[in-house]
């Protein structure tokens, strides 16, 4: 049982780094931050991180 619910957080961790990295991504494209967009796609912890900053509304 512990594995399974293991198995899931890692999952959504997954996917919550994804959909944030798509977030970030077509809000560089939106905003024509093109610099930022390919530092953010060389370096996904910067895409991901700004990503969730951009749902919580940080920038």
């Amino acid at each position: 049982m512990s594995t399974i619910i293991a198995l899931l957080f890692i999952v959504a961790a997954w996917l919550v780094g994804i959909a944030a990295w798509v977030t970030h991504v077509i809000f560089c494209i939106k905003t024509a931050s093109y610099v930022f967009l390919i530092a953010g796609a060389l370096v996904a912890p910067v895409g991901i991180i700004h990503g969730i900053g951009l749902w919580f509304g940080a920038w």
